[in-house]
């Protein structure tokens, strides 16, 4: 298992809208995610950043995330999200969630 923590910001303006459509995300991105071998996926709110968090149980993560990037749903929900995140400073280049280091783990 691979765990996975990102950042990125959200625009003040778009907290609510984007508090919104998280309460009802729509069924097949839900099931293309965990088709993708991703599990125990959640998004966190800090002030004005965004922190995800999933845990990967498959083989490959880049051809996984590839198949969530391909798909339909997804990518319709994606419009819907995108205009309410802003990518921080330090992302890497078309990164769009900045990956995070683990420094610590307690299991």
């Amino acid at each position: 298992m691979k765990r996975v923590a990102q950042v990125i910001g959200l625009r003040p303006e778009k907290e609510a809208e984007y508090r919104e459509l998280h309460r009802a995300v729509p069924a097949p991105v839900i099931d293309r995610l965990r088709r993708s071998h991703i599990a125990n996926y959640s998004i966190h709110l800090f002030g004005d950043r965004l922190f995800s968090y999933f845990e990967y149980h498959g083989d490959d993560l880049a051809a996984d995330l590839a198949l969530v990037a391909e798909d339909p749903a997804t990518r319709d929900w994606w419009r819907l999200t995108a205009p309410c995140q802003r990518p921080l400073a330090g992302a890497g280049a078309g990164e769009w969630w900045a990956l995070m280091e683990q420094v610590f783990l307690m299991e």
